[in-house]
């Protein structure tokens, strides 16, 4: 496989996780209500760095035969950084017009800036796009409340011009869902609230196997080991805690395979429940 990609089955369904490329963040920004010192030795036991969070952004090709799906299509050209997605396609094989559907996890510009080109016309000009109907109505306001966001205003203000931007772009293809819903055979989407008002998480089931990838319910491993560690980026952290404590306990009593976005690659892996609280994470498939 070409560096930045990683394959799997889930079943017979052919998956495969392409990265975007990837991003430097301070540390306040992912763990926010972290206690410092804490924090630092999780991270040094760990042998990761301590002044800031490489995040990746990987995306999920799911081909079923007669379907070929994209999970998130990452941050497009908008950083020096991203933008590769198309590349990693072709790299597999797959062209933007093969793919039949794009599912949008939620239209943070790291998930949802890989639809539109740099000419402003859409990427997947043949693809229903997924959204869930919370999530279209919150970002076509033309001020969406980022204000519980614990990063600085200024990292906040492109969020919702940049949604709305992409939003309008695919206003012919998106197809918005309303609660859990099968949107190809083998494939469904599950409301998974907080990191924003409709986030969505993706189930791929398959000859008894399944895949769950949960999107920005966690964007590291510590908040699988700390669940009540905070991300800055959530729109509602109650509520995201919650939620990742429900998809978590439905990942590990169903035993699931695990996905999560920003993950370090390749981003897939399984998760046991800890004996006194949390998950711990093991990556690979």
């Amino acid at each position: 496989m070409p560096e930045g990609s990683y394959q799997f089955q889930v079943g017979s369904i052919r998956c495969a996780v392409l990265s975007d490329g990837y991003y430097s963040y301070p540390l306040d920004w992912f763990f926010p209500n972290a206690d410092p010192a804490r924090l630092l030795e999780a991270l040094d036991r760990r042998r990761l760095p301590q002044h800031a969070v490489i995040s990746p952004y990987t995306c999920l090709l799911i081909e079923t035969g007669r379907h070929v799906v994209l999970v998130d299509t990452g941050a497009g050209p908008g950083s020096r950084t991203s933008g590769a997605i198309i590349a990693r396609l072709e790299m597999m094989g797959i062209r933007p017009r093969d793919v039949t559907t794009v599912i949008l996890t939620h239209a943070h510009p790291d998930h949802i800036g890989g639809t539109v080109g740099p000419a402003g016309r859409p990427v997947f000009a043949h693809a229903r796009h997924v959204l869930s109907e919370y999530e279209w109505e919150f970002w076509s306001r033309p001020r969406p409340d980022l204000s519980a966001m614990q990063v600085p205003d200024e990292i906040k203000a492109p969020y919702g011009s940049g949604a709305r931007r992409c939003i309008e772009q695919l206003r012919f293809q998106i197809e918005t869902v309303d609660g859990e819903k099968e949107v190809v055979p083998g494939i469904r989407v599950i409301p998974a609230p907080g990191h924003t008002p409709g986030h969505l998480a993706v189930m791929i089931e398959a000859d008894g196997e399944r895949l769950l990838n949960i999107g920005d319910a966690a964007v590291h491993p510590l908040h699988l080991e700390f669940p009540d560690l905070q991300n800055g980026f959530d729109q509602e952290p109650l509520e995201a805690a919650y939620t990742r404590r429900e998809l978590l306990d439905r990942a590990v009593s169903e035993r699931m395979l695990l996905m999560a976005i920003h993950f370090p690659l390749p981003s897939v892996g399984s998760v046991a429940q800890l004996p006194a609280s949390g998950w711990e994470w093991s990556p690979g498939v």
